[in-house]
């Protein structure tokens, strides 16, 4: 097989399309490690398609040269995106032929009880991600549109199905399940399924590999802190527990979610306000978190800028969030016993020293973490390392991470692209 092999990723939303190109080098399926086989990939552009079902619809794509070229035009629905992606591959020359591409990875948001790991996107799976549309409308229907559309055009292509929730599915039932009526379990599988899979897994693999010599029996907390935040308590590779829920809402505290609240503010809220279920959901999704207590933002950066400035609101918002990180932490060194290393990671948490160093600070105490100032701010934008004090307890690190590159590489082993 040539070096012209490449790998797609895509990662649709309810009005978005996100994709990556890789070029695969030969001698990846000789590659052991994680760190071995991603240095095999190439990303060779990315891009988005937003505003997906208006007219005025923006498709960003980087060009060979590596500049942004942006186009607003139509794109009424995905199966539309999905062409205007592939035309763009063609027209910027990234691709010589759709030929070149050998192979498309889809994240998948919820996967059920269905997927332990990525699959085959076939006519089996698709049906099972269908029959989860309930539990995930805003995305499963785009995943399912995506798939068809690289069908219909690559038709000769193999597609991969990478899920947010397998990587969540060796928890015991005693996590998952809710203390309700059994019989909803059982009718319409009301469970914590959990999110951000396939980043926790990538931050525990690349731990592993790079921190502890492969060793296999270490136990982790992943921190995957962004705009949407969770955490995992991970033990010898697997997952025991997670912060998210039935759907990403529940755990801590996010940039506009409410993460865990008492279940009864939903009828006291409807109650008070005269707004209805979903209009408090719709607020509790949308309108809580960092921007709901500071008035101010859901961008941590502006929350921060307040912060220094002295506004109670922002500094509030930034003591809850930390406060509610720092429980989850806790809480996992309980179930694992000892933590061998805390792991920062997301959009959050790899850029914003101050929300890691409010966090830490809360469990010196408790736990004797300590973290090195100087390290803590310059570990960011896109930096690894360890940010805590020889003498910490526990190791913290801040590790970027890259869900892209896992799909990518369970598509090629998914498939059994050996090249």
């Amino acid at each position: 097989m040539s070096n012209e092999t490449k790998i797609m990723c895509i990662n649709a939303g309810s009005s978005s399309l996100k994709f990556k190109l890789y070029s695969v080098e030969e001698g990846i399926s000789k590659k052991k490690t994680l760190f071995e086989k991603g240095n095999c990939l190439k990303a060779i552009t990315n891009g988005i398609v937003e505003r997906i079902g208006h007219e005025d619809a923006i498709f960003s794509i980087k060009n060979k040269k590596g500049e942004k070229v942006t186009v607003t035009q139509p794109v009424m629905n995905h199966k539309e995106a999905v062409d205007l992606v592939l035309n763009g591959l063609l027209n910027e020359g990234i691709v010589s032929s759709l030929d070149e591409i050998k192979g498309v990875g889809n994240r998948v948001v919820q996967g059920g009880s269905y997927f332990s790991d990525s699959v085959i996107f076939d006519e089996d799976a698709e049906r099972k991600i269908a029959s989860l549309i309930p539990l995930d409308p805003l995305h499963a229907e785009a995943h399912l549109t995506c798939y068809n559309a690289f069908k219909k055009a690559l038709p000769n292509v193999g597609e991969v199905a990478v899920f947010d929730t397998a990587f969540h599915q060796t928890m015991e039932a005693k996590e998952y399940m809710y203390a309700l009526p059994y019989e909803y379990y059982e009718k319409y599988k009301v469970r914590k399924y959990g999110a951000h899979g396939t980043s926790h897994k990538y931050l525990s693999i690349v731990a592993k590999e790079k921190y502890f010599a492969g060793e296999e029996n270490i136990n982790l907390i992943t921190c995957h802190i962004g705009s949407g935040a969770s955490l995992s308590a991970i033990k010898a590779g697997k997952c025991i527990s997670t912060s998210m829920g039935l759907t990403p809402l529940a755990g801590v505290m996010m940039g506009t979610r409410t993460g865990d609240i008492d279940p009864s503010c939903m009828p006291y809220l409807c109650s008070c306000t005269g707004k209805s279920v979903d209009e408090i959901y719709d607020i509790f999704n949308k309108n809580s978190g960092l921007l709901g207590i500071s008035g101010i933002s859901n961008d941590t950066r502006d929350v921060e800028d307040a912060y220094y400035k002295g506004d109670k609101r922002a500094t509030l918002a930034i003591e809850m969030y930390a406060n509610k990180i720092a429980e989850y932490i806790m809480m996992y060194y309980g179930k694992l016993g000892h933590v061998d290393m805390i792991i920062c990671s997301a959009g959050v948490f790899e850029n914003a020293p101050i929300y890691r160093e409010k966090t830490f600070e809360l469990l010196n105490e408790s736990l004797g973490i300590k973290i090195d100032k100087e390290k803590n701010e310059y570990t960011r934008l896109g930096k690894e390392g360890i940010i805590s004090t020889p003498d910490s307890k526990i190791k913290v690190a801040v590790i970027p991470t890259d869900e892209e590159l896992l799909i990518a590489l369970d598509t090629l082993r998914i498939l059994n692209i050996n090249i």
